[in-house]
């Protein structure tokens, strides 16, 4: 998007809900310089960009920055306003929201990604725009042209789920469940398509490759769990596994992780403890793994005691 462009801040009266905030136009942001955000809460890429937006939010909103955040969501329970209440308050969000469900604002601004920085001068023109994770040096040295301030970078260090990714390990891909957009499913059957069907484990899965065990439905954006004891089981490599779960109309549904066969021991995540026991309340992002030895191909199976569970999306840092 180039300067002589003079894209200018759009209308956001497409928002169907405003958090931490009234409604907001460009009317009212006239005269501050804005950083726009777009997220969605389960978005990894988002999660470990967050910490630098919260930093400079937080570093330069006396020196006029107002960082509006974006919420339109990419899978259907993320537009319960409850869970992105949830969501601002798990990552100590404390800048506006618009809650973006109807995709008015992204339709405004012509985005397509998650995450996404619009960075717009005092007089409502976009200036810089980047897609994704990354530039964050660039993006804070942009935040200070557009406030005339010339000062050291913010320090940031993302703890847990935000942390940066270990790029230099990571060689699994980002990989969707439901059929819309699922790759590399290695259970022996073939899936059946938005019918409850039993699925057995291979004996052993190939690398970036993931299988079901039990009875499941696979569904356009997710699997769903029919009868309790079903496994989910993916063949990784990276550092951390991540999977975006929901209980859909169910209450907390437990499950057990076993990484390589085992309980994860050290190797477990923000959200299973070291004998791999975690319990599934709400729809977010799970950190299943985190292995803080030296980082190996690993596979996870993870096993639902309740019926009722929802995967999307695993992915990996």
């Amino acid at each position: 998007m180039a300067v002589s462009e003079r894209l200018r801040l759009p209308a956001l009266d497409g928002a169907t809900g405003w958090l931490n905030s009234e409604p907001l136009g460009p009317a009212e942001l006239r005269g501050r310089p804005v950083l726009v955000n777009f997220w969605t809460l389960t978005c990894i890429n988002w999660l470990r960009q967050e910490p630098y937006v919260r930093a400079w939010s937080q570093a330069y909103r006396d020196d006029g920055l107002v960082v509006l955040g974006v919420h339109t969501p990419e899978f259907s329970f993320e537009h319960d306003i409850d869970g992105v209440r949830q969501a601002v308050a798990a990552r100590g969000i404390d800048y506006p929201v618009a809650v973006d469900n109807d995709y008015g604002v992204w339709s405004a601004f012509d985005n397509h990604y998650w995450p996404a920085l619009y960075f717009v001068d005092a007089d409502g023109v976009i200036r810089d725009h980047h897609f994704g994770e990354g530039r964050y040096e660039k993006s804070e040295r942009t935040i200070q042209r557009l406030l005339g301030v010339d000062r050291d970078l913010v320090p940031v260090e993302g703890r847990g789920v935000e942390a940066d990714a270990d790029w230099d390990h990571l060689r699994t891909p980002e990989t969707y469940l439901g059929y819309a957009r699922s790759e590399q499913f290695a259970s022996p059957d073939d899936a059946t398509y938005d019918a409850s069907s039993a699925y057995e484990l291979p004996a052993s899965l190939p690398a970036d490759h993931w299988a079901l065990g039990g009875e499941w439905t696979i569904a356009s954006e997710r699997i769903v769990l029919d009868r309790p004891g079903g496994t989910l089981a993916f063949r990784f490599q990276a550092r951390d596994a991540h999977l975006v779960l929901s209980p859909g109309a169910h209450g907390p549904i437990p499950f057990r992780l076993l990484l390589d066969g085992a309980a994860p021991g050290s190797a477990h995540g923000d959200d299973v403890d070291e004998n791999g026991n975690g319990l599934l309340r709400e729809g977010r992002l799970y950190q299943l793994v985190r292995q803080r030895d030296a980082v190996r191909e690993r596979t996870l199976e993870l096993t639902f005691l309740e019926p009722g569970a929802e995967a999307y999306v695993f992915t990996f840092g």
